[in-house]
């Protein structure tokens, strides 16, 4: 095992992750068998003449068309990115489409993705989310959540980190039926997976400035498995003096998060607690349709609108908010290098949301998606974003 420095997105600067090399394995022949770090071959990132190729999975609900507003605004920023389109048939019996979708995501390196819905009930057919995140080892899923001085929420001036193990957890699943009747679903928790987490999280404070870190846990009713999370989470704080950790338990943290979450800084989860923490604060602070999230692992990254919604119900009506997955994309172009494309984007958003004004009904605005995006656009033409090769 070797330990490895890889520069996460944006300003967030160095953090170390785990290398573990091993051998290939068949796509699903240990999927949900072995809850470890696994690794698989890696195909060579694509990469021609200074460009990027990206597979886009654009999901189902309002994810097409928040997918066509990206390529929008990068065609008119000039942004030095490519595509590779995979669409992944929400009812499909097979996993096909899944393991192309793998198979593209494994030869670019990077995929930008909306929710995609796993409709078949089938026990052979694995959730689509949850079978990329784990096939690919993205073991860590960041979030951050701050809010916007324009937009009503119940509490101003938030700024919270949650960084969510990825990969294990009540979303190993796990299950079986004992007996007729009674169905077992097995939480795994593991040493190796919680030191990863807890390490990224501190690394993460120390290099962004940051002084605290909160373990979320049920230790007090999961005394094995969430026991052992906070445990690992504790013998790893020792490593970092610097910074302060605390603990909290899950329901008492939804409570703080509710009525102080001023409290919190970067909070260090577990898979399922890191899902109900990201729902409610974001939507104390705006709502589901602002904020994105970050998957990593050590050889790829996929990055999304931060809470996994498909917004089937809004889908075609011209009123979903484009900025969670533009604010994906930012941070993509950021992990990718591109950081003038990503500047000029990301303050693009900021004028649009907190100068102008320009709200989608989620918001409490009265504007429509496309008139978000041409606002953007606008902001986008008083720059300079054409693309300039770096040996001109």
């Amino acid at each position: 095992m070797a330990l490895r420095l890889i520069r996460a997105v944006g300003q967030d600067v160095v953090a170390p992750m785990i290398f573990k090399r091993g051998c290939a394995v068949s796509a699903y022949e240990l999927q949900h068998k072995v809850p470890v770090q696994r690794k698989v071959e890696q195909i060579p990132k694509a990469q021609y003449g200074g460009r990027h190729t990206v597979t886009m999975l654009p999901g189902g609900g309002i994810g097409p068309e928040l997918m066509s507003y990206v390529k929008e605004v990068f065609r008119f920023a000039g942004v030095p990115v490519d595509f590779e389109i995979v669409d992944i048939d929400p009812a499909s019996e097979g996993n096909d489409d899944l393991e192309y979708a793998l198979t593209t995501i494994k030869r670019n390196g990077v995929a930008l993705k909306g929710n995609i819905e796993t409709k078949s009930e089938a026990t052979g057919v694995l959730s689509r989310n949850v079978a990329i995140r784990n096939e690919l080892d993205l073991y860590v899923n960041v979030l951050h959540c701050k809010s916007y001085n324009a937009i009503p929420a119940h509490h101003q001036n938030v700024d919270v980190v949650i960084v969510r193990q990825n990969t294990e957890g009540e979303y190993a699943m796990l299950e079986h039926e004992s007996v007729r009747g009674v169905v077992e679903s097995m939480k795994v928790i593991t040493v190796e997976h919680a030191a990863r987490v807890a390490r990224y999280a501190f690394e993460f404070a120390r290099n962004n400035n940051r002084k605290k870190v909160t373990t979320i846990h049920k230790a007090n009713i999961m005394k094995l498995a969430d026991g052992l999370f906070l445990k690992v989470a504790r013998d790893v704080a020792k490593e970092y003096p610097d910074i302060q950790h605390n603990d909290m338990i899950i329901d008492n943290c939804c409570m703080q998060l509710v009525s102080n979450p001023h409290q919190f800084d970067v909070m260090n989860t577990t898979n399922l607690y890191g899902s109900i923490t990201s729902n409610v604060l974001c939507g104390l602070i705006g709502g589901a349709g602002l904020f994105s999230g970050r998957n990593y692992g050590d050889h790829y990254a996929v990055f999304e609108p931060g809470t996994r919604n498909t917004g089937t119900a809004i889908a075609g009506k011209n009123v979903a908010n484009p900025v969670a997955m533009l604010q994906a994309a930012v941070d993509m172009l950021y992990h990718l290098g591109h950081s003038y494309h990503a500047d000029c984007i990301s303050d693009a958003i900021h004028k649009t949301i907190e100068f102008d004004g320009i709200h989608t009904p989620d918001l409490g605005g009265q504007n429509t998606s496309t008139e978000v995006i041409q606002n953007i656009l606008q902001h986008l033409a008083e720059k300079r974003t054409y693309w300039q090769p770096s040996s001109w």
